[in-house]
């Protein structure tokens, strides 16, 4: 049982501060200095509506800059976290009465058992949400189902960078794309993978930048949007709108969009969520594919479970005080309410549905959206770093279970959600930040 942090070097805490910066003006900022020409860019081109990196015209020209021990610390804290999480998920998979708290539907449960004994290793990305600040590194929770930031951090903030004329440190998500790249090299992914993403401007870019990765891992890929063009064959498999079989997926889509369809099956009729025969005259649907017998679905359906909230207590009580844990609860216990608190949906995204309390039980943000019926975990309240007018979240992502570059997100709001910026973020050396003071 792991029961210790990785050890750490003691590191000086203004080494943990975030720094904002402004590159250089330009006359014409709305030249082009992303290419069109690929597919990926032109599709993110279209999404931002210009050339342009964050969606507020005032902050074209800011970044941040962090220093290069506190990437070590995000690297440190990355790896060691995702041992963390799946240690848990194999608790919580052995332990009924916890996964029981994870509500989901239980005919799907042998299916995660399944995919957790037989898929263990077939990750191919995730991303780690943390508050980095001088009291602290902590982990707010863990993306390993479906995330975001991946065109905007491997590709976007470099040439923005390039753009702009900013050497200062280095690209925050410079390796991202070699690690992805590597990531599926070593899956076990064979032939055609079909990308799945729905009608989203933010799901077509990325599915496009993921499709550039399996080209250079040397995997023939197909992108397919929504899934009204899939079909049946006579034996129950499915097939894209060209009449070729659907084997090998990477979706964009949340596994609890699927469980959504799986729950109405199950109030209907347990027997029938069991099956994956097809329904004559009906095209498939989402339950359908990612749930299917012959489907290889990336990221594995056992993500459901380190992705849903309810493991962040499950965390908190095995590996308690854990330097890069924040304690957290099924319910808001004497500590937490001495501490503020932030509740949140079991199952969320872009921080729909998110409460934040102070001690005095004050609400001092809150954030509505579609998940208000789940059931809520409490975390101790542990503010992101305000910076030039920001909160600053700063984010690691993973390639097959290991550090593979980072990112950050701002926004007004104490609550990071869909529509919080990227920006870019660079590495300098220690000295650099030391000398700003």
């Amino acid at each position: 049982m792991i029961s210790d942090a990785e050890p750490s070097p003691e590191t000086n805490k203004q080494l943990f501060n975030l720094i904002s910066r402004r590159a250089k003006e330009q006359l014409n900022p709305q030249k082009s200095r992303l290419n069109v020409a690929n597919e990926d860019e032109a599709a993110y081109v279209q999404a931002m509506h210009g050339h342009k990196l964050s969606a507020v015209t005032a902050d074209q020209y800011r970044y941040y800059i962090l220093s290069e021990s506190a990437q070590h610390a995000l690297q440190r804290a990355a790896n060691e976290l995702h041992a963390l999480f799946m240690h848990a998920t194999d608790y919580v998979l052995e332990n009924q009465a916890l996964l029981n708290k994870f509500n989901l539907p239980a005919a799907i449960l042998p299916k995660i058992r399944q995919s957790w004994d037989n898929r263990l290793n077939e990750l191919i990305t995730s991303r780690f949400d943390f508050a980095m600040t001088p009291k602290g590194l902590k982990v707010y929770e863990y993306n390993c189902d479906s995330a975001s930031c991946y065109m905007e951090s491997a590709k976007i903030q470099g040439k923005w960078a390039r753009h702009y004329g900013v050497h200062e440190g280095l690209d925050s998500g410079k390796d991202l794309f070699n690690h992805l790249v590597n990531a599926w090299r070593k899956s076990k992914a064979k032939g055609l993978v079909h990308i799945l993403y729905d009608n989203d401007p933010e799901e077509k870019y990325h599915g496009l930048l993921i499709q550039q990765t399996l080209k250079s891992a040397g995997f023939e890929s197909k992108l397919i949007c929504a899934i009204s063009s899939l079909r049946w064959d006579s034996l129950g498999n499915i097939l894209d709108e060209e009449g070729q079989l659907i084997h090998w997926v990477w979706k964009t889509w949340f596994w609890e969009t699927a469980l959504d369809q799986i729950r109405v099956q199950c109030e209907l009729d347990q027997a029938v969520a069991e099956k994956n025969n097809p329904l004559q005259g009906q095209a498939p649907r989402l339950a359908d594919v990612l749930r299917h017998k012959n489907m290889m679905i990336f990221e594995p359906l056992w993500t459901l479970i380190p992705s849903n909230k309810a493991i962040l207590p499950v965390l908190w009580s095995l590996f308690p005080n854990h330097p890069l844990l924040l304690h957290t609860d099924f319910v808001v216990n004497a500590d937490l309410q001495a501490s503020g608190y932030v509740s949140k949906p079991i199952v969320g995204r872009c921080g729909a549905n998110i409460q934040v309390v102070n001690h005095s039980k004050d609400i001092i943000e809150e954030a509505g959206g579609e998940f208000a019926a789940q059931d809520q975990i409490y975390q101790a309240l542990f503010p992101l770093p305000l910076v030039d007018g920001y909160y600053v979240q700063v984010c690691a992502f993973t390639a097959a279970g290991k550090y593979a570059g980072s990112c950050l997100r701002v926004d007004s709001s104490m609550i990071i959600s869909k529509d919080s910026d990227c920006m870019a973020l660079r590495f300098v050396s220690d000295d650099y930040i030391l000398n700003q003071s």
